[in-house]
């Protein structure tokens, strides 16, 4: 277990660069809006009437920090939480002068050095897939949240090709039209067999999600669960849709019980 976590936090620190590119495009395109009007408008249903500076938002897993950016662009104020130093750096340089106005936070996610019931907003992308106990890491960002606080966490099915051969089949095909459509593959990049060696030890791999997410967040008692089986088809763009047509985005949101 120790090793699967070092080979795991050192693959995403030698990552960040390259996953700081992918950031960038997003804030350049399409992506910009259609997260920043989703997540303002997801928001605002659990805080009518809330001004946004008074929400305190943590985004766990922030990366070279797209989603901290945006937020913070809202007027919400963000905490971009990461286990990788590279990556704040990355964060901090694509914020610009907007990294004045985001706390910069270094730190396990299965272990928030945070108080209980100290953020009105949770969020996470692309990240539970990624962590070798992820009930833990619901019931640590749980902890933080207030009661009748709202948690979204975005993530997918990602590298169940490994063990589904039905889904290794339409990762195939993806591939081939990504090709066929003359894109840059987004699952060709820096030690991608390394990654798919990491992910085959991961316990999520071979769960069916979100239904797994659902169920553990619904055992816990943890509040109200939601989810959106599909929601990247409403913000990936059109590059997005092709490189993950067979592994679509989903959304799972909790506003946490008063308790």
């Amino acid at each position: 277990m120790e090793k699967l976590a070092n080979d795991n936090k050192a693959y995403w620190i030698n990552r960040a660069k390259g996953y700081s590119e992918v950031n960038k495009e997003e804030l350049s395109g399409i992506q910009h809006d259609t997260w920043k009007e989703f997540l303002v408008s997801e928001i605002s249903k659990c805080y009518p009437g809330r001004n946004p500076s008074s929400i305190k938002i943590l985004d766990v897993g922030a990366g070279p920090g797209f989603i901290s950016i945006i937020l913070s662009e809202a007027g919400y104020q963000v905490t971009a939480f990461d286990f990788a130093e590279t990556m704040l750096e990355e964060a901090k340089a694509n914020a610009g002068e907007l990294s004045k106005q985001i706390s910069f936070v270094q730190g396990d996610a299965l272990n928030l050095p945070f108080e209980k019931d100290s953020f009105d907003v949770v969020f996470s992308r692309n990240l539970t897939w990624n962590l070798p106990d992820p009930a833990r890491a619901y019931s640590q960002w749980l902890s933080v949240l207030k009661p009748g606080g709202l948690m979204l966490v975005f993530d997918a099915n990602w590298y169940s090709y490994l063990v589904d051969k039905d889904k290794l089949q339409q990762y195939k095909i993806d591939r081939d039209n990504v090709k066929k459509s003359c894109l840059e593959d987004y699952n060709i990049g820096d030690n991608f067999e390394q990654m798919e060696h990491i992910a085959l030890s991961l316990p999520l791999t071979d769960k069916i999600r979100p239904k797994w997410d659902l169920d553990f967040l619904n055992s816990i008692d943890a509040g109200q669960v939601s989810v959106i089986e599909d929601i990247g088809s409403r913000l990936y763009s059109e590059k997005e849709r092709i490189n993950y047509n067979s592994t679509p985005l989903f959304m799972v949101r909790t506003v946490k019980g008063l308790f």
